[in-house]
């Protein structure tokens, strides 16, 4: 099942997309983890791990693996992230959350990098 994340305010959009291997961007080959709090995920490899910030869709990338202890764990990630979002703001939450919209209401976001 496809998940949802929220980077921090405190952490901000454009620390985030200096982390590098962004949407539009060649991979790397470098792995990238998104930490979270909150019992494990059902997510399998190859399901998508969908990223808010400030209010906004941002986006997926694959899963690549999963590494949880308790209450706490790393969503990881590879590069060929795609930049989609939806018509509707998103307000941001702590942990992670099952995706709640259908797929085809997602839409293209040529402008994601934008607040």
């Amino acid at each position: 099942m496809d998940v949802v994340v929220t980077v921090p305010k405190s952490f901000g959009l454009d620390k985030w997309v200096a982390e590098g291997d962004a949407a539009g961007e060649p991979w790397s080959g470098q792995l990238w983890f998104f930490s979270c709090g909150g019992a494990k995920p059902n997510i399998l490899q190859g399901e998508r791990v969908y990223v808010v910030c400030e209010g906004k869709l941002r986006g997926y990338a694959l899963l690549v693996s999963l590494h949880w202890n308790g209450m706490r764990g790393e969503l990881i990630r590879g590069g060929n992230a795609v930049a989609v979002t939806l018509d509707e703001p998103v307000q941001g939450f702590r942990g992670w959350r099952y995706r709640w919209w259908g797929r085809e209401r997602e839409k293209p976001f040529p402008d994601w990098r934008k607040v």
